[in-house]
């Protein structure tokens, strides 16, 4: 079992900055992909980049890729997700999520174990 706690959410102006974390307990990452989602009042969840942990490799939905960056600290079990340049339609709740494999998986459903989000607010 898998715990996944995300910080880092707030209120930001546009063309700001945010770095989101997630923490995981209960194991290791070793071996899954990680990814975070964001879901808006009255919109789906929807992709926005997964990590593999031990590869490294990452992927990106095409709206995100210039703008966020995710990476991986092994030392302390977290995956990040920085996130620049940021836009009033960024503004959602941002929810960790994992599983075992590969990658990358860019549907809500191939996933596991999801962290309860974190607000991000970008106001105009």
């Amino acid at each position: 079992q898998v715990q996944l706690v995300e910080s880092g959410g707030g209120l930001v102006q546009a063309g700001g900055s945010l770095t989101l974390s997630c923490a995981a307990s209960g194991r290791t990452f070793s071996g899954y992909a990680v990814g975070w989602f964001r879901q808006a009042p009255g919109k789906e969840r929807e992709f926005v980049t997964s990590i593999n942990w031990n590869y490294g490799n990452s992927y990106y939905a095409d709206s995100e890729k210039d703008r966020f960056t995710i990476s991986r600290d092994n030392a302390k079990n977290t995956v990040y997700l920085q996130m620049n340049s940021l836009k009033p339609e960024d503004t959602a709740g941002y929810y960790c999520t994992a599983r075992n494999g590969r990658g990358p998986f860019v549907r809500p459903y191939f996933y596991d174990y999801w962290g309860r989000g974190t607000q991000v607010t970008v106001s105009s």
